[in-house]
């Protein structure tokens, strides 16, 4: 590696860090890649609204606030064209606030939390949790929606000690209902400074004392909080580690890598977009981790509508056509090869850090590769300089599944799924390596840059 790469990469890594520290919800997720897409030009566009769209222009428009697509328009785009897309997935796996929180144990402030996703929930044990997500607040003028994010350490799971559970090194499998609960306080303590007298909505179904920060950090009173969406998460910031700084260690890399390495490779091609046809489009979905079934997911119809759209003003059949040359990258994370586990990886398909991006093949349909579309991929690859490598899961292991098979059966596109390798996929800290951004990168790129001349090359015999 020259040194001039060596140096992206490291810029690369550091910014994708900062996108990570800020993205604490998939809430504050949107909202970064909202001032990313601004300050790159791009404008917002309304679900609500009549839409004029120009060749040469670049918009966004958001679902929930938690799901977003954003696209430029080809110079040389007419309805019927095609879309040039990738796709990813904003939420991780979380403890998530209950409706009523409010609990207490032997003298315990506790918050009543649920499970969102296939998380490693042991790993919540012993970290240093805040909360973050949204808060929906009432105003003179209506109802307002606001982003929160309390960043100091607020929460904690303590495990049980190990001298009154001799088997816990040998099967630790907490019960997510009563055993799984974060402490916010002593009864006592509180009492001692006094528990804040206020009745309201928000304090019948959670701890004063949390409403109280809540309301600090968000410069309201207590009796304008309607309604809260809200996350735990790990206070420990994202860092680059190992020896030589070859690491990233850091929560949500499944799949705010994914979103960030994509959204990059969106913005710097925007120099080509004078020779293009096409519509280059993210689009980044919220709920993947409970199976995307949502107004905001990706087995909605908003994808939909949202192409409808964009065809729009040409023939009959503009946007059949348009799906037809269309091609979708559904882009999440790869199982990396385990030092200490690597009996469950297929010994063939063994994904190393460094390695190169992740084609994922499974032919139960649990990724929706093929041969055609995993060769035009890689004919992009070779021009991007971008190596690859491929998973198949073992036949005596479950396979996951990602928005690619959801969205080639909705909309009946072209489809492959990839990803970056990592380590400790779910955990709430989670590993992947600094050149994994930066392939990334490069990829997205070349592919908003060359997948329409690769697929016109496409020929059948």
């Amino acid at each position: 590696m020259s040194s001039q790469v060596r140096k992206a990469v490291m810029e690369s890594a550091t910014d994708f860090i900062s996108f990570v520290n800020k993205g604490v919800s998939p809430y504050h997720v949107v909202q970064e890649c909202k001032q990313r897409l601004i300050a790159g030009g791009f404008s917002e566009l309304s679900d609500r609204e009549t839409w004029n769209i120009k060749p040469s222009g670049k918009y966004f428009v958001i679902n929930n606030f938690s799901s977003i697509i954003a696209f430029a328009v080809g110079a040389k785009f007419q309805p019927g064209n095609g879309f040039s897309m990738v796709g990813a997935h904003t939420d991780s796996p979380c403890l998530k606030l209950k409706p009523r929180s409010l609990q207490s144990k032997h003298g315990y402030l506790t918050v009543g939390v649920e499970c969102y996703g296939g998380g490693i929930w042991h790993t919540w044990f012993d970290r240093d949790l805040t909360i973050a997500g949204r808060v929906v607040v009432k105003s003179d003028t209506g109802l307002v929606h606001q982003l929160v994010h309390i960043d100091k350490p607020i929460l904690r799971v303590p495990n049980i000690c190990i001298h009154l559970s001799r088997d816990h090194n040998d099967r630790f499998g907490p019960n997510k209902e009563t055993q799984i609960v974060p402490v916010l306080a002593t009864a006592v303590q509180e009492q001692l400074c006094g528990k804040p007298n206020v009745e309201c909505t928000a304090t019948k179904n959670h701890h004063p004392l949390l409403v109280n920060l809540l309301c600090k950090e968000m410069n309201c009173e207590w009796d304008q909080l309607t309604d809260l969406d809200l996350h735990l998460t790990d206070t420990q910031p994202a860092v680059i580690g190992g020896a030589l700084d070859e690491f990233i260690f850091a929560p949500r890399l499944d799949n705010l890598m994914s979103c960030y390495t994509a959204l990059q490779g969106l913005l710097s091609s925007d120099g080509s977009l004078a020779d293009d046809g096409n519509i280059r489009l993210v689009a980044f979905y919220d709920n993947e981790e409970v199976g995307s079934d949502s107004a905001q997911g990706a087995s909605s119809a908003w994808s939909e509508h949202v192409l409808r759209r964009l065809s729009c003003g040409g023939s009959a059949t503009a946007f059949e056509e348009a799906i037809a040359k269309s091609f979708l990258l559904s882009a999440d994370q790869a199982h990396a090869v385990h030092p200490n586990y690597a009996e469950k990886h297929e010994h063939n398909h063994c994904p190393s850090l460094h390695g190169g991006v992740v084609i994922k093949i499974n032919s139960n349909q649990r990724y929706a590769t093929t041969a055609i579309t995993s060769a035009i991929l890689r004919e992009i690859a070779l021009k991007a300089d971008v190596p690859l490598q491929e998973f198949v899961v073992r036949n005596d292991s479950p396979c996951g599944s990602t928005i690619g098979p959801i969205m080639a059966t909705k909309l009946g596109v072209r489809t492959i799924d990839i990803g970056t390798p990592q380590l400790s996929m779910h955990s709430i800290r989670e590993m992947c390596c600094t050149t994994g951004v930066w392939q990334a990168m490069q990829l997205y790129k070349a592919f908003f840059e060359h997948y329409p001349s690769v697929d016109a090359s496409f020929k059948s015999v």
